[in-house]
């Protein structure tokens, strides 16, 4: 579990594989995409008090238009990034 504050998209898309991972908006807003194994693509908007859950094998990546703060819960466990 951590928490990181965030004043610009993230810089690389990332994917957890050995488990889901829970994003706990805690302040600001932020669009988290998320591209399926079947090539699915899906944008959640994200504003203070609003969660979303990142699936196993998902790859996902997040875009903020302010500053904003979210709370991870990650199963890391050889998490994978790949560029932007």
């Amino acid at each position: 579990m951590s928490e990181h504050p965030f004043a610009a998209g993230w810089p690389s898309w990332e994917m957890h594989p050995h488990g889901s991972e829970v994003v706990i908006c805690t302040a600001g807003a932020m669009r988290l995409t998320q591209e399926f194994p079947d090539g699915r693509v899906e944008h959640t908007e994200l504003k203070a008090g609003d969660y979303a859950i990142n699936p196993p094998g998902v790859w996902h990546i997040a875009d903020v238009a302010e500053p904003a703060t979210a709370i991870f819960i990650t199963a890391g466990e050889e998490t994978e990034h790949r560029p932007r």
